[in-house]
């Protein structure tokens, strides 16, 4: 079952990374700006990285967004946020989203956790 959810999760990384290619070829500027605005902002500033991609995570928690929350889970685990730190996030996210919130934390967010802190990744 963890080889299935490993699969699953690296399988939504690389179409979000394909399909993100492909609409850089189509229209190169908006992506190019795109980009650009999304470095400045997950800049170490006021608010670390680690906490942006904390923040990131929770608005895509209740925006829905499967590709984000696993996005922004890898985004928390590369800047060092524990399982702990990235559950507490979840939980700020159920209470402004509710029910909806929670259950993309309860499954989706755990396991790309799983998947994505796997050493043999």
């Amino acid at each position: 079952m963890q080889e299935q959810n490993m699969n699953w999760t690296k399988t939504y990384l690389h179409d979000y990374k394909e399909g993100m290619g492909e609409f850089s070829q189509h229209m190169p500027e908006v992506a190019h700006q795109f980009s650009e605005f999304s470095d400045a902002c997950f800049k170490d500033g006021e608010i670390s990285k680690k906490h942006k991609q904390l923040l990131a995570l929770g608005i895509s928690i209740v925006a829905q967004d499967e590709y984000c929350m696993i996005y922004h889970t890898k985004g928390c685990i590369d800047q060092g946020a524990t399982e702990r730190e990235i559950m507490e996030a979840c939980g700020v996210a159920a209470a402004f989203g509710g029910g909806a919130a929670l259950s993309q934390a309860a499954t989706l967010v755990q396991h790309a956790y799983r998947d994505l802190s796997n050493p043999l990744n």
